[in-house]
């Protein structure tokens, strides 16, 4: 939550809707062609750009499900609000070029605590090179809501979807797996430190990349280019924000395919590995399962494998299987067992 003893806070009441709007997004600036008209009218206008076709994707984040501002800063809250959007565009393989971005809001909230949460989604927005063109503010009762609609472009032939991995592709994924579940696991436990001793200061130091995965994660935008630098059009692709299996399972599915997934083969950081051990937990359980990690999981054809071979970004993980295979892990003693999807659930019961 945004806090300052030190100076007065203006309630958002004193400046409406219209001139919160203003305050907002005064320092939004529009940088693509497509981009005709963005703030300040009754809607955006969006050309059309030759041989391209659109993408559209939205997330809705909301208090107490999606985030905690009891250890998620209000500018942190901003930018990753914009990257969990740019990465479904980047999983098309498309370019990002727009978004939208409303926001539901209790007068708890001043106006340097939405400003805070917009220069989130400001620096989002310039270090991905996308226009905010729009959106809407409201009254909320019940904490703060963030919406966001990311456009992005692709041609025809580049854009890739779920449904099309084919049996003897290779199975990909960038980065690696995990950390962002950790970095949430070790949040909370330093919360529960602080509720019962207020003056407890944590020490964060051991945990920086699992925390920094969690609280400011990154979209892999670089991933698209490289692969259309390297000459490789994948042939299904997915992001990872539900845990891996989750994201195997969608995938298969929508391919009407089965896979063997390599529990050898799933990248972890070191961090991820001694952490684990500390909490007693399976670090391929976490890798599977952890979800928040918005890496990309993709197909490719096994004549593509020699363009992706050591390529330090990326990792094979597995290969493509008949429907009738079913989806496995083949674990490290090399036992074969089935894919479960344990990943994350927004709509499950508490």
């Amino acid at each position: 939550m945004f806090e300052d003893q030190n100076k007065e806070l203006t309630p958002i009441s004193k400046l409406g809707e219209f001139g919160l709007i203003d305050r907002l997004t005064g320092n939004f600036r529009i940088n693509h062609p497509s981009t005709i008209k963005g703030v300040g009218d009754d809607a955006a206008v969006i050309g059309n750009e030759e041989n391209l076709q659109q993408v559209v994707t939205t997330d809705m984040l909301l208090e107490g499900v999606h985030f905690d501002l009891s250890y998620m800063p209000l500018k942190h809250l901003g930018y990753k609000a914009v990257i969990v959007n740019l990465s479904d565009v980047y999983a098309m393989n498309a370019t990002a070029r727009q978004i939208t971005v409303s926001i539901a809001l209790s007068n708890r909230f001043p106006l340097e605590a939405v400003e805070e949460l917009y220069a989130g989604i400001e620096t989002a927005a310039k270090l991905y090179n996308v226009d905010v063109i729009g959106g809407d503010t409201t009254s909320s009762t019940t904490g703060l809501v963030i919406s966001i609609t990311a456009i992005g472009v692709a041609a025809e032939d580049k854009i890739t979807y779920r449904a099309g991995a084919k049996e003897n592709d290779l199975l990909v994924v960038s980065g690696d797996l995990g950390a962002a579940y950790l970095g949430l696991q070790v949040l909370e436990r330093e919360k529960k430190v602080f509720e019962v001793n207020p003056q407890a200061q944590p020490d964060l130091e051991p945990y920086s990349y699992l925390v920094e995965r969690q609280l400011k994660p990154e979209a892999r935008k670089d991933i698209p280019e490289l692969l259309s630098e390297l000459g490789v059009v994948p042939t299904a692709m997915i992001d990872i924000s539900d845990g891996l299996s989750s994201e195997i399972l969608h995938l298969c599915k929508n391919s009407k395919v089965g896979c063997n997934l390599y529990e050898d083969k799933i990248p972890l950081d070191p961090q991820v590995i001694t952490t684990c051990e500390e909490f007693n937990l399976d670090s391929t359980t976490i890798a599977l399962s952890g979800g928040e990690d918005y890496e990309l999981l993709f197909t490719i054809g096994q004549q593509d494998f020699p363009k992706i071979k050591g390529n330090p970004h990326l990792s094979v993980i597995g290969h493509i299987t008949g429907e009738s295979e079913g989806t496995n892990l083949i674990t490290r003693a090399n036992t074969k067992i089935p894919l479960i999807a344990r990943g994350w659930n927004a709509l499950q019961d508490e």
